[in-house]
């Protein structure tokens, strides 16, 4: 395989101007340079980007689609040019550190034609990744990499192929497990989602709870996964797992009532299209270390 064409595409709400520059910034010193990059105010004007060289294609939305929706409006536009092989997409608080990042995202995609997902380790500026940062259940190594079941949305990498195959984002969801989705879907269409830890997103540490909306949709976004993408014979199963893990980590009741209120809703309305995954799929994950119902 050829050499594949980066495009770059970064959503903001506006209100970290500063980090988008330092982020355009690191971009422009990459040693490989992508053929476009895309900037989405989400619900917000964009002001210029000098700090960038290139030229950004900035698009301005009149309403906030969320995270999943906004980074669908800039694959579109990707899309659109037809000079974009591999999409990366960041988030506008991250900071990329090493300047070879972007090479060896395209050595990657080169070497392995059937690599649809490749996802980037997330530390603070103190080197710590967070347990929640690695995709994995035995997550106390962040620098051990290898094939996957899930990935992280704050810095990846997608081929446009397997997204013209699978699909794009999950818009609906808003906020939460879009990823979760999109890994799925992967899978079961027989692509390949690698965690590369050399892949360095300097990221502040924060907690997803930060979003009032968070108990809410995780709960609503978790019922929508299931009745989306799973065998009927494991929806229960993987409901009941996570129902039993929130009831464990949660210390507000407030956040419960909130998940309460989310759960019942993820049944009360549409999740969009049911295609489960097949059951090769489920051993496949099963066999990669994280079966569909953790």
């Amino acid at each position: 395989m050829s050499e594949p064409r980066l495009g770059v595409a970064i959503v903001t709400m506006g209100n970290r101007p500063k980090d988008v520059d330092a982020l355009l910034a690191a971009v422009a010193k990459q040693d490989v340079a992508p053929t476009r990059l895309v900037v989405v105010g989400n619900g917000t004007p964009l002001p210029e980007f000098p700090t960038y060289p290139g030229e950004v294609t900035a698009i301005e939305l009149d309403e906030n689609l969320g995270c999943p929706g906004g980074r669908n409006v800039a694959l579109s536009r990707l899309r659109e040019f037809g000079d974009v092989d591999v999409a990366i997409e960041l988030d506008d608080d991250g900071l990329l550190v090493d300047p070879d990042a972007f090479r060896t995202v395209q050595r990657l995609f080169t070497e392995d034609a059937r690599l649809g997902i490749v996802g980037f380790r997330i530390a603070d500026e103190h080197g710590e990744t967070q347990r929640r940062h690695v995709p994995r259940l035995r997550a106390k190594d962040p620098m051990r990499g290898g094939p996957v079941t899930s990935f992280l949305g704050g810095a990846h990498a997608f081929s446009m192929d397997m997204l013209a195959q699978t699909g794009d984002w999950p818009a609906d969801f808003f906020f939460t497990h879009e990823e979760t989705d999109l890994a799925w879907r992967a899978l079961d269409a027989g692509w390949k989602v690698l965690y590369e830890p050399s892949l360095l997103l300097q990221h502040p540490k924060t907690s997803p709870a930060r979003h009032a909306v968070y108990h809410r949709m995780t709960a609503r976004n978790r019922v929508w996964i299931a009745r989306r993408r799973l065998p009927l014979p494991l929806i229960p199963l993987y409901l009941t797992v996570w129902t039993l893990l929130t009831l464990a980590r949660t210390r507000s009741l407030g956040g419960l009532r909130a998940w309460a209120g989310g759960f019942v809703e993820g049944f009360r309305t549409s999740g969009g299209e049911r295609r489960p995954m097949r059951w090769a799929t489920v051993w496949r994950m099963t066999r990669l270390g994280r079966p569909p119902l953790i």
